[in-house]
């Protein structure tokens, strides 16, 4: 498995943006330097702690990442579509069951950032050809997904019990999202779902955090 490459992703995206802006040219109608052929030089920031390269425009083409997404990106994204759905079905339970205002608070916050997200990975899916078929991933077998026996007892729950048990299986699936979102991290070659994988990873960390304190009695 290789390394995550977040520090390394966030390098190179930098790389392609100063690159992006010298190639457009600059609102005030300045251009860039030529080179001795001619063409537009390109400062390209260095690595940290390497100097910066000045590159001719091809140079700097071929040193953009190729960003092709690959079938962990497919993966990741196809079966995060499925895991917020189910996040969605839970909170949209706890909007009529939940005993206190603490859960009912963290419930509407999960559900204000899932359904927009579900709505980018779709765009995302869209743009680059739409689903594609996986191999060995069945829903049952995303890690932190509540099993159908347990979303029934949800459904059944009231009161006390219903607090606790959402608690229980959200903060079990937000770890299972958050695991997913590290493998995208790992596995993954495209900048956009390096991106959402981060935006998961940091916001439901906070959650679970967030959710076990309530658990713990200490608030919201």
């Amino acid at each position: 498995m290789k390394r995550p490459r977040r520090a390394t992703a966030l390098t190179v995206s930098g790389l392609g943006l100063a690159i992006s802006l010298v190639l457009s040219g600059c609102s005030s109608g300045d251009t860039p330097e030529a080179s001795d052929t001619g063409g537009p030089k390109v400062v390209a920031p260095g690595k940290p702690g390497e100097p910066a390269k000045t590159l001719t425009a091809d140079e700097a083409k071929k040193a953009r990442r190729d960003d092709s997404p690959n079938s962990a990106d497919f993966g990741y994204v196809q079966m995060m579509i499925v895991h917020h759905r189910q996040a969605l079905v839970m909170t949209g339970l706890a909007a009529r069951h939940a005993d206190t205002e603490q859960v009912s608070r963290v419930a509407e916050r999960i559900a204000a950032s899932q359904r927009p997200e579900i709505g980018a990975m779709e765009g995302w899916l869209s743009n680059h050809g739409g689903p594609r078929k996986q191999q060995g991933h069945q829903h049952a077998e995303m890690p932190g997904m509540a099993t159908a026996a347990e979303l029934d007892q949800l459904r059944e729950a009231r009161g006390k019990e219903f607090d606790a048990l959402f608690l229980r299986l959200m903060i079990a699936h937000h770890n299972g999202a958050v695991t997913m979102a590290t493998d995208a991290l790992s596995e993954g070659n495209n900048t956009l779902v390096e991106e959402m994988a981060n935006d998961v990873i940091a916001q439901q960390s906070a959650e679970i955090a967030r959710m076990q304190k309530m658990r713990a009695g200490k608030g919201d």
